[in-house]
This record gives C-alpha cells, sequence and structure tokens, in this order.
C-alpha cells in the first residue's frame, strides 16, 4: 500500500511464457498488494508459468485482442478493491522497478494518470525502438497535442498507473478491443479533465518483447488521429462520440463476462 491505498499491478498477457517470471520477479512485492494477469488465450505456457509464480489468473476463452484484455484488467482491479492501478506489460520491456514511483505520484493526489514515457529518458533508440516507429511516435503525439491542446511527450507507452476514479469514470467499453483502445483512454482522461502526468522510462526491445507490424502500426496511427478529430470536434459541440459518454460504458464490475474465467 501507499498511503493507505491499495496498489494493483495487472499485466495484459499473449504468449509472455519466456518473459513472464522475469518480469513479475522485478515486481516490488512490499508496495504492491496485488498481481493480476489476464491471459488473452495464449499458445505458449503464459498460463502454466503464471501459476507457477502463484499470480492470480484470468484466462479469456478466446482471443478478445489487446484493448479487450485491458478492459478485464481493469475490471478485476476494481473488484478486488484496487485505489491504484498500474499496467505492465509482462513482455519485460518496462522495467517493473518504476512501479512505485508511479503509484506514488497517483497516491499524492497530484495526478490520475501517469505514463511511463520512452521519450523523457533520451535513449528510445538505443534502447532497440525501430528508426520508423520512433519517427511515427514524434509525428502522431506531435499532432495530438495540437489537435488535443496538451503537452504530452508521448501518447504511446504501455506502461501507465490510474487512480480507481479515472477508470470508475471513462466509459472504457465504448473503446476498441485493438491496440488503438491505449490511445482512446488516454483522450478520454483528457477529455473528463483528469490530471495527466509523465516520468522517465527507459524500454528494452528484443525477440521476445511483444510488438506489431507496419501494417497494424499503420492502422493504429489511423485509428490515432481519428480519436484526435473525435475529441476535437465533441469538444466544439460538432459531433458527439459514445467514447466520450460516461452516462453508459462504464465498467461493469458487478458480473464475470463470459468469455473470462480464473484460473
Amino acid at each position: 500500500m501507499i498511503n493507505s491505498q491499495k496498489v494493483v499491478v495487472v499485466m495484459p498477457a499473449y504468449n509472455a511464457g519466456k518473459t513472464l517470471e522475469q518480469t513479475y520477479r522485478e515486481i516490488p512485492k512490499d508496495l504492491v498488494d496485488e498481481v493480476i494477469l489476464v491471459d488473452d488465450a495464449s499458445k505458449d505456457e503464459t498460463v502454466q508459468v503464471a501459476k507457477r509464480l502463484g499470480i492470480r489468473t484470468v484466462l479469456h476463452l478466446a482471443n478478445k485482442g489487446y484493448g479487450g484484455n485491458q478492459k478485464t484488467c481493469y475490471r478485476e482491479a476494481l473488484r478486488i478493491g484496487g485505489d491504484i492501478i498500474v499496467m505492465l506489460h509482462p513482455d519485460y520491456q518496462y522495467t517493473p522497478q518504476l512501479v512505485p514511483a508511479m503509484a506514488s505520484m497517483i497516491a499524492s493526489g497530484i495526478y490520475d494518470v501517469v505514463l511511463g514515457s520512452r521519450i523523457l529518458c533520451g535513449g528510445t533508440l538505443a534502447g532497440g525502438m525501430p528508426i520508423y516507429k520512433y519517427i511515427a511516435n514524434r509525428c502522431l503525439t506531435l499532432a495530438q497535442n495540437l489537435i488535443m491542446n496538451q503537452k504530452l511527450s508521448e501518447y504511446h507507452s504501455g506502461y501507465r498507473a490510474f487512480s480507481k476514479r479515472v477508470l470508475e469514470t471513462l466509459p472504457l467499453e465504448h473503446n476498441s478491443d485493438d491496440f488503438v483502445f491505449d490511445n482512446e483512454m488516454l483522450a478520454q482522461a483528457a477529455y473528463f479533465g483528469f490530471k495527466l502526468g509523465e516520468i522517465s522510462c527507459p524500454t528494452k526491445y528484443f525477440a521476445e518483447a511483444s510488438s506489431i507490424n507496419l501494417k497494424r502500426s499503420m492502422e493504429y496511427g489511423f485509428g490515432v488521429l481519428d480519436t484526435s478529430l473525435k475529441y476535437r470536434a465533441q469538444k466544439w459541440g460538432l459531433a458527439k462520440y459514445p467514447i466520450f459518454d460516461n452516462a453508459t460504458g462504464r465498467l461493469d464490475i458487478q458480473s464475470s463476462p463470459k468469455h473470462a474465467k480464473p484460473v
């Protein structure tokens, strides 16, 4: 716990059997109260490794996509009473040692959302990020900052911490089940006035680290721009979109989804 607030780490997993143990071993257990892994119908030994390590695990009976996985992660974290929820990829791309720092930024009440920024650390390319992804990251971030009137160093990090109030407020069920879920979530947080902060986070790119191919990256990029334009259109009162309507679409933690089961 931090400041009497329960810290829960959630790990959306797909074929993470080779890196899960190393990631889990480095999570600071003295401050983290619970760890939840949601396996998105992996084809490797991810679930077996998680069970051996004693990790609370939820299994998707069919692949629901990266966004669909996160919805289950956050639903389960809220269900067990999490006050601060940190999403950490189990592929060891992001260092688990920053979990306390990110959670503390939420616990202080200064920020509602904290991102582990690969750009602030200054060693993104040295860490192995492909040059085309780095250029796309910078271009998309510039476009989003201009369209949404924000000042983030990047919108595309998969290392994030949220307060309970954020996850209870955002209409996450209206978001995509694909990779653009991440971006929609940040746009929603900005739209509803939550305070976004960043912390420098070195990353590693290697064979076992998850990544998407060029085609999926391009689809993600167009999705990012579409999300930003929807944000601006709704801010100006030109249109209304479900992802910015929190009267519906909030996570339902009272009932378990039919596509998932604890293991």
